[in-house]
């Protein structure tokens, strides 16, 4: 691939990022909306939608208490990964 070509295609790539980008941030305004609207209501229908908002409880291990109260465990089971980032600027 020549260099205009890679220009041409980092170009179109960042112009679909900024579309996603919008796309997303406009979704997450309607849905707002509609969150709004429900308001404490867990269900809604509305024509051939069924719409759920649902609370959901789900437990997490607190990573900074268990290295304050045993830091040679969280050494013991700590897995080092390394991976790629790509990034376009």
């Amino acid at each position: 691939m020549s260099s205009y070509e890679l220009e041409s295609r980092l170009r179109e790539l960042r112009q679909l990022q900024s579309l996603i980008e919008e796309a997303q941030a406009e979704a997450e305004a309607i849905k707002d909306t509609i969150k709004a609207h429900m308001g404490d209501a867990q269900e809604l229908r509305a024509g051939e939608y069924k719409v759920t908002w649902k609370p959901v409880t789900s437990s997490r291990l607190d990573s900074k208490a268990l290295k304050a109260a045993a830091p040679e465990l969280v050494e013991r089971f700590t897995k080092t990964v390394t991976s790629r980032r790509f990034c376009v600027a």
